[in-house]
């Protein structure tokens, strides 16, 4: 079974107290309509169809469609009857021998013998469903029709019309309209129009709620608009005189609306203005000649709904006497379906409802159509080919005649049948939800519109009878609720949520049935559910703990009616009960069965220790299901003892004190009920406090807080703290933690000022002595805790405090000494007991930084731990280095050496200075504040030498504060040649660090040389190629500040070294080595080819003795590899030019032609005085003209302080487009001035230009062209692209290094050795994708 959409509380209000609050929830405008017809689709979108079971039937296709003039030429013959190939298609009856010469409208029922066949009605479903509707008198509408009706002859009201107002015609033709608050906003109409039209029968707001269409019993129809109330339109020509509007319709287009007269045809009005005259055009869309049309209705779809492929047909269903219409109005007239009725009670109504509905997960529109007690339901579609096709659903047989039929939501509908009941049916399962008797409305019938009784009567027997139970115009639904026009009265009618319709049946004594709801709601079976919104696990969840709930409300009911009479048959229930629970664990339905229905409070207490006393005992574990019932008893003994009621409220006042005494009792019983012989004094106790000391001393410290006036509680508060010392103090079975916990509790009692307690003092030194002096050593920490919470409490009163510091110490309770030196202010002693505890020895640094930081501590006392600290240095540095620095640097930076010289260990001394003075190491240390000296930063690398020589390098560069020519001494005295190095290059002595790094090289090489075949991974080949890239590097750093013969000492001796083995005989060189030698000496020479000519390296190679002598074979590869690099640096350079040069012409151009391109002015005069640009001959005043096409006189532009001053030269602006933009681009143009340039262009030419075009003298302005803001705009978004260094610097570097030296484009100057090329710059790039084109 589905669950009901929860949608519908969007709508609707919860809990309504007043008929106004009704009706302001009731109407959530247009939004919260939307919302939900959205929501409503949505939702059921979700639901799976399974209930849906019947096969759904298709409507014969038919050869040729029928037309709409062959359709309204068709005969009504009320005798025969239309009857599809299947007469079963459409579940019609067409086998009915009854008569309908019945003219009498009360005994249409009774006459009908089909009634026998029909279901029998079905049985109350309020035990099932509860109330489902929930309806109110909106009291400030009725009260106000009434008003009306006596003070201005309103009449009777009509008709209703519903949206985010409401509409209320009466019958002397008034229209009154009200707002959501109930407030009269609007009177529509005179009485005097009243008398010439007649009774308003018929009313429609459309979408918007901006326009009403009022038809009336004479015919005519008005249009009001209303935000104003005034008159708008009034239609007398629309349809044939003499005939009563019974239907008045917008659609979903507000300038289309539909008409339905008593004449039974149907007009199409259309609703323009042209030239501001507003008119109405209608059109027949069915003549009452060829059938009566009674009932017409539209489709509106909602704006979430709007693009629905459904809605551009603008459908709109029609019920004539014998059959039902489906017409689109839309893109061109046609009809899309015709369905007969069949044989029906000609007394019965034509009844028509349209609604969106989700079926198989797509969203159309469904008709419901009905007369007498059938109703079908049509699924609209539209197909690909954009025909509309149409499905028969499931039908509802009833078993009464129906008078309406209103949808509230996509699967409840609500019926109203011929005697003024409502019936409230789910759609699909097609079950009746609830029955309502509304006869107290005194529902408004349309009977003499249909008779047409205000022009004379002069309709069909037919019509007349159909209309003697029309209630058309009294009932109107808006988003999920349904408001009924009475002669006096207006109603509304909505669902309720479902915690209403579960409070209804509470507040109706009906206990049973609001859970049996509650339960159909949890398990998601209930019917028409409103206001749960969520996962299903939620929902689950809020009902849960309204059932919760309602089991309390019902059991608290049920235990009140009891044993206060004393009948046994009620207590021997109470015992059931008892049972029940027990069995089914539940311990707290138990203890409020005990509790409140036979004021009984010990014997839980008794069932509940029955259960956890014989395993602690025992000693045994106790089970999961044991504790939570153990730790029930101490929570109900502590509700007990504070005169709370368990789990929830409170215990009668006059049974509190009854209720305690008797727990105190029931606690120091000495023997159980049913005792063993076996059984330990005191019990209950016992049991307590095995199960959990803690908790259970809790309790009773939270008693005592009571127990201050209460002479009896005092003794009892003494007796038991005798009995928990004989219980705990005389037996082993406690741990020492249970124990502490006691005492604990008693020094906080004791401590107390209002203290009555007594305990002897002797028993807190046995404890001393018990937590000091332990048998074994296991629960050290234990022991330390409850000792120290112990004298925390006030228990250190107790004490004598020598003693006790002397077992502390003996014990290596090194907290409890903490605490006790504390109270002397012995700091310095507390120093000891950090060190000397494991646990917590880390922990002295900070406690030495808070004392010696922290003010309110004397100058003694910091200087005592200042010592103490200094004593034990070296302990400190060995526990955690990095925090004894930053505790060194913080409190000893001036006695720094002080510190080294206590620090015999070297290792320890390495650590500390690491922590001290390397960075790197996390410490948050000012070196600026510690000022150490360099010999002690010498000391520290000496120490990283011995210690941690692959880090010297790396340490170096962080350190400052060392001396060069004393490290490199250290350095030198360790052999660290890399390292001496670095500092040789960081000293200036670039020569000497090479020599060094090449004396290394060259014996890796020697090593190589001289060692035989290896394996494949020789280690020394690595050595080779890491010494020669730092070598490299080395090189490559220092080539940019020296001249070009002290690069060639650099890198020449690097390459000859790397070429000497190579010299060797082949055979002397294993085959592995010389191809990896000769890769690393290309690697050398492209490292060197960007610093020395190419030229120079040929030729010093070409210059060895040995390659002189024909060897160049060995060098072959080395030559053509130089080669290559210069063929490709060649291309690379010639293809950069080339786009550059390309770039630049492309952009100038472009610049060009913007600059050059001629201006026009967009009028002949200033656009400051708007005078002629020639305005007088005798002022030689120039004319400017902008880009943007405004024109100046100079001299009007500098009056209004147009001009400025860059670079020597008055620049214009344009006062126009500046002074519009002031505001914004204020700080834009003033950023704009300082870079050299004006936003806008100018022309300036003289007067005699425009006058004489022809003369030769004839100038333009002496001011040069500027950009206007369209090239300046486009220039920065050039230069955005390509940015970077210029293109004219490019060009000419290339230009130099191609004449000066075109053999080595990369290579430095020799007579500027500091020469730094735009190429070497590491965020030099490239641009090689040509620039985008842009259309002028």
């Amino acid at each position: 079974m589905e669950n009901e959409p929860d949608h519908e509380n969007v709508e609707q209000s919860l809990c309504a107290k007043t008929s106004e609050d009704e009706l302001n929830k009731s109407f959530n405008l247009e939004a919260s309509l939307s919302k939900f017809s959205y929501i409503d689709l949505d939702k059921e979108l979700e639901f799976k169809n399974d209930l849906i079971d019947d096969k759904e039937f298709d409507i014969p296709q038919v050869d040729t469609p029928p037309t709409l003039e062959s359709i309204l030429n068709e005969t009504d013959d009320e005798d025969e009857s239309f009857v599809l190939e299947d007469p079963t298609l459409l579940n019609i009856d067409t086998i009915d021998s009854h008569s309908y010469d019945t003219s009498s409208v009360a005994s249409s029922d009774s006459g009908d013998r089909t009634n026998l066949k029909r279901k029998k009605k079905l049985p109350d479903s309020f035990s099932l469903h509860g109330s489902v509707m929930r309806h109110s008198l909106l009291k400030g509408i009725s009260a106000q029709i009434v008003s009306a009706a006596d003070k201005v002859d309103a009449g009777l009201p009509t008709a209703i019309a519903v949206s985010s107002l409401i509409a209320v015609g009466t019958s002397h033709g008034l229209a009154l309209i009200f707002d959501q608050n109930q407030a009269l906003r609007l009177c529509l109409g005179s009485t005097s129009v009243g008398g010439q039209y007649g009774a308003i029968s018929a009313l429609s707001i459309n979408n918007d709620c901006s326009r009403l269409l009022c038809g009336f019993a004479k015919g005519q129809i008005t249009m009001w608009d209303l935000a104003s109330g005034k008159l708008l339109r009034s239609i007398t020509d629309a349809h044939p005189p003499g005939t009563a509007i019974l239907h008045i319709k917008f659609t979903d287009d507000p300038t289309l609306a539909i008409c339905n007269d008593s004449g039974g045809s149907v007009f199409e009005l259309t609703f323009k203005r042209v030239m501001g005259v507003r008119t109405c055009e209608s059109r027949c869309l069915f003549s009452g000649s060829k059938g009566e049309v009674c009932c017409i209705e539209p489709l509106h779809s909602k704006p979430e709904l709007k693009d629905h492929p459904i809605t551009q047909f603008s459908l709109l269903a029609m019920a004539s006497l014998t059959k039902i219409l489906v017409i689109g109005l839309k893109p061109s007239l046609k009809v899309w379906m015709t369905f007969p009725y069949g044989r029906m009670d000609p007394s019965s109504v034509p009844l028509l409802a349209w609604h969106f509905v989700a079926v198989q997960n797509y969203v159309n529109p469904m008709l419901a159509f009905c007369r007498g007690d059938v109703v079908h339901f049509l699924l609209v579609k539209r197909d690909e080919s954009g025909a509309i096709h149409v499905t028969k659903q499931k039908h509802l047989h009833l078993y009464y005649d129906l008078i309406n039929f209103t949808w509230i939501n996509s699967r409840t509908v609500v019926l109203l049948d011929s005697v003024e009941k409502l019936h409230v049916i789910d759609r699909q399962t097609q079950e009746e939800l609830e029955t309502v008797e509304i006869s107290e409305v005194q529902l408004v019938y349309n009977s003499s519109h249909f008779k047409s009784l205000a022009t004379g009567g002069n309709v069909s027997q037919a019509l007349a009878l159909v209309g003697e139970k029309a209630c058309y115009q009294s009932i109107s639904s808006y988003g999920g609720q349904i408001f009924y026009l009475g002669t006096k009265s207006v109603y509304v009618m909505m669902l309720r949520s479902w915690r209403e319709r579960v409070d209804h049946l509470l507040k109706q004594d009906c206990l049973t049935e609001a859970l049996a709801l509650a339960w159909s709601f949890h398990e998601g079976k209930a019917k028409a559910v409103v206001g749960l919104s969520g996962d299903a696990s939620k929902r689950k969840a809020i009902v849960a703990d309204r059932m919760v709930e309602i089991l309390f409300h019902y059991a608290d009911r049920a235990l009140k009616k009891c044993p206060d009479q004393g009948k046994i048959q009620v207590m021997e229930q109470h015992f059931q009960v008892v049972l029940m629970c027990w069995e089914n664990r539940l311990y707290d339905a138990m203890i409020y069965v005990y509790n409140r229905g036979m004021n009984e409070f010990i014997s839980p207490m008794e069932k509940l220790f029955r259960v956890i006393a014989p395993p602690l005992n025992a000693g045994r574990t106790l089970t999961d299901e044991q504790v939570v019932m153990g730790n029930k008893l101490l929570v109900y003994i502590s509700c007990c003892l504070a005169g709370r009621a368990y789990p929830l409220g409170d215990i009668p006042e006059d049974l509190v004190p009854l209720v305690k005494n008797q727990v105190f009792e029931f606690l120091i019983r000495l023997h159980s009920a049913e005792a063993s012989p076996e059984e330990e004094i005191y019990p209950y106790i016992r049991t307590l406090l095995h199960f959990d000391t803690r908790e259970f001393l809790n309790v009773l410290a939270l008693t005592f807080e009571d127990f201050k006036n209460d002479k009896q509680a005092v003794e009892y508060q003494q007796r038991i703290v005798d009995i928990l010392l004989k219980v705990m103090v005389e037996n082993s079975d406690f741990t020492p933690s249970q124990v502490g916990c006691l005492f604990t509790f008693l020094a906080r009692q004791l401590a107390k000022p209002d203290n009555t307690l007594f305990v002897n003092r002797t028993l807190f030194d046995q404890v001393l002595e018990f937590l000091c002096s332990p048998d074994d050593d296991s629960r050290h920490s234990e022991r330390q805790q409850v000792l120290l919470e112990l004298l925390q409490a006030g228990g250190i009163v107790q004490f004598e405090e020598s003693r006790l510091i002397r077992m502390a110490e003996k014990a290596e309770f090194y907290q409890i000494c903490e605490f006790m030196y504390e109270r002397e202010h012995q700091y310095d002693k507390i120093i000891d007991c950090y060190l000397r505890d494991p646990l917590r020895e880390e922990e002295v640094f900070n406690y030495i930084h808070n004392i010696l930081s922290i003010p309110g501590h004397s100058a003694e006392e910091k200087q005592s731990v200042w010592q103490k600290a200094m004593d034990h240095i070296e302990e400190l540095v060995s526990l955690k280095p990095c925090k004894a620095a930053e505790l060194v640097a913080t409190h000893f930076s001036g006695h720094i050496e002080t510190v080294i010289k206590k620090l015999q260990n070297q290792v320890l001394l390495f650590k500390f200075l690491r922590s001290l003075l390397d960075p790197r190491e996390g410490i948050h240390i000012n070196q600026e504040l510690l000022q150490i000296s360099p010999s002690i930063t010498e000391q520290f690398i000496e120490l990283l030498c011995q210690f941690n020589p692959t880090q010297v390098i790396e340490t170096l560069q962080v350190l400052e504060c060392y001396r060069l020519e004393e490290t490199i001494q250290i350095t030198q005295k360790y052999q660290l040649h890399e390292v001496t190095a670095y500092l040789l290059e960081k000293k200036g002595d670039i020569h000497g660090a090479f020599l060094i790094m090449l004396e290394r090289l060259q014996s890796k090489l020697r090593e190589i040389t001289h060692q035989g075949e290896n394996t494949k991974e020789d280690p020394s080949l690595k050595d080779v190629e890491d010494t020669m890239v730092e070598t490299i590097a080395l090189c490559q750093r220092n080539s940019h500040n020296l001249n070009q013969q002290q690069r060639e000492a650099l890198w020449f001796p690097l390459l000859e070294a790397m070429m000497a083995p190579q010299k060797l005989s082949s055979s002397a060189i294993p085959h592995l080595h010389s191809e990896a030698l000769k890769s690393l000496t290309m690697q050398v020479l492209n490292s060197m080819a960007a610093f020395i000519a190419l030229p120079s390296i040929l030729q010093r190679i070409l210059q060895d003795p040995v390659y002189g002598k024909g060897k160049l074979g060995e060098i072959q590869g080395l030559i053509l590899g130089m080669l290559d690099t210069f063929n490709y640096e060649q291309t690379l350079l010639e293809t950069t030019t080339s786009l550059l040069n390309q770039d630049l012409h492309w952009s100038l151009c472009n610049l060009r032609a913007s600059v050059t391109r001629g201006l026009n002015p967009k009028q002949d005069y200033c656009s400051i005085c708007l005078q002629q640009y020639k305005r007088r001959q005798e002022m030689a005043d120039e004319i400017i003209v902008f880009s943007c096409g405004h024109l100046y006189h100079s001299f009007c532009l500098q009056n209004k302080e147009c001009t400025m001053e860059i670079e020597g030269q008055t620049r214009w602006t344009c006062y126009k487009c500046s002074s519009s933009n002031k505001v914004g681009k204020l700080s834009e143009n003033s950023s704009e001035i300082k870079k050299g340039r004006i936003t806008p262009s100018q022309v300036k030419m003289s007067p005699s230009y425009h006058q004489s075009k022809g003369d030769p003298t004839a100038k333009k302005g002496t001011s040069e062209p500027v950009l206007d803001p369209q090239q300046i705009q486009a220039f920065d978004q050039l230069c955005r692209l390509y940015r970077g260094s210029s293109r004219l610097a490019l060009l000419t570097e290339l230009s130099q290094n191609r004449s000066s030296e075109s053999y080595r484009p990369f290579s430095g100057s020799q007579s500027a050795p500091a020469f730094n090329s735009i190429f070497q710059n590491e965020n030099f790039q490239l641009q090689l994708i040509p620039p985008p084109v842009t259309e002028d």
